[in-house]
């Protein structure tokens, strides 16, 4: 249960705020756009506020820099920390360019067009095998049936895992996102750890097969774009400036591209479903009209988005939202409460899959825009249409048990009948 005594910023790092932070980020916004935690700490709902700390170049990412000197110790003492620090999402200009630039480059108009038919062909085999487990009219998990295999099927596709390993990495994806919750607890961070390491030594010996014996997949695209087999013709794989990818970028980008490919769209899809079983006409029109299944998931997007929260520092005193920001203070983005703004979204509580088009801020906005923006939108557009055209009369068939993580919001149990 909430304590209803708390503030509800304080509230939001609660158990009961994490199964419905609903209710505090309308209570956050009768209050204004910012609020702030303590002398440390800022938190944003405002729509407009939130948009400008993504965009300002006043508000930074925080590298490992800056854990490292807020933190002393933090980063050594656990390897995901370390591997985020190190990935694209916790780059500074100008670094982050550079890797952003060179992780785009393999992903080319013909190799994402592709996608489409593989996403096809992964849901039509996955709700085959939803009949098969439903053929005698009991409940089936629509998350571990469906949610999780689709995403992970095709991003492990996409970049070149064998088929064997697949069934590895969802928990390993799952327990490195909590690195990511902005109040970890420390069972987690180990939990973290523990897959952090294991998913580094995996794709390491990923990255020796491909450069060995190279595919047409995305990891041996990056092992081109790599510094680490700078030999006879490696100008020719270098990117226009001579940039190249570390060994160690290539690992830990590569580790994020599965988990973040996964984890997030695994939830889109079950965030989706959990609205969409009360709402039988949007459904009917999602298996008529794959136009509609577009407008649906652009309005899941914004009502229940997989990612809830990011954060950024101040490089320097300002302002926002009339609250002054001194230099070094810490912003928590609640990007889930700015999609909800009353200010930016007439109604916002309401699902309409009908109203204006207009951006969410699910994949964040500025530099640090999500790159795999267009495929989860697309993954999901793919599922929603072949699903509820498969099985219309589909409904919840129990009670659904939500994760309880801040950052990443979703389900851990989906049950469903399929009719």
């Amino acid at each position: 249960m909430t304590n209803h005594a708390l503030r509800p910023v304080d509230a939001l790092f609660t158990s009961g705020v994490r199964e419905n932070p609903v209710p505090v980020y309308r209570a956050l916004h009768a209050g204004g756009p910012v609020h702030r935690l303590n002398d440390e700490w800022v938190v944003v709902c405002g729509y407009a506020e939130a948009d400008e700390v993504l965009r300002s170049p006043v508000f930074q990412v925080k590298d490992s820099a800056f854990r490292e000197r807020t933190r002393p110790g933090w980063i050594a003492a656990h390897p995901s920390a370390a591997m985020i620090g190190d990935s694209v999402i916790r780059a500074r200009a100008p670094h982050h360019e550079r890797v952003r630039r060179l992780l785009s480059r393999p992903l080319t108009s013909r190799r994402v067009a592709g996608l489409r038919e593989a996403a096809l062909g992964h849901t039509r085999r996955l709700l085959d095998g939803l009949a098969e487990r439903a053929a005698g009219g009991g409940p089936v998990d629509f998350v571990d049936g469906f949610a999780y295999p689709l995403p992970i099927a095709l991003i492990c596709e996409l970049l070149g895992v064998p088929a064997g390993d697949r069934g590895w990495f969802r928990d390993r994806a799952t327990d490195l996102s909590y690195v990511l919750e902005p109040a970890g607890r420390e069972r987690d961070l180990s939990r973290a750890d523990a897959a952090a390491s294991g998913l580094m030594e995996y794709f390491a010996g990923l990255v020796g097969e491909r450069r060995a014996r190279p595919e047409q997949d995305l990891i041996s695209s990056l092992v081109q774009v790599s510094d680490a087999d700078a030999g006879a013709g490696a100008d020719a794989n270098a990117d226009a400036d001579g940039a190249r990818l570390g060994e160690r970028e290539l690992v830990v980008n590569l580790v994020l591209m599965l988990a973040a490919g996964f984890e997030t769209t695994a939830s889109l899809l079950a965030n989706g479903l959990g609205v969409l079983l009360d709402r039988p006409a949007d459904r009917d029109r999602i298996a008529r009209d794959p136009a509609a299944a577009a407008a649906c998931v652009q309005e899941v997007l914004r009502h229940d988005p997989p990612a809830q929260v990011t954060d950024r520092w101040a490089t320097e005193d300002t302002a926002l939202g009339g609250m002054r920001i001194a230099e070094g203070t810490q912003v928590l983005v609640l990007l889930g409460a700015a999609n909800r703004d009353p200010r930016r979204f007439s109604d916002p509580d309401v699902f309409d899959p009908g109203r204006p088009a207009g951006p969410s801020l699910s994949f964040g906005a500025g530099p640090h825009f999500c790159l795999g923006s267009a495929l989860a939108r697309m993954e999901a557009e793919v599922a929603f249409h072949e699903l509820f055209a498969r099985f219309p009369a589909m409904a919840l068939a129990g009670t659904p048990s939500r994760t309880d993580r801040l950052a990443l919001r979703g389900y851990a149990s989906l049950p469903v009948t399929l009719g």
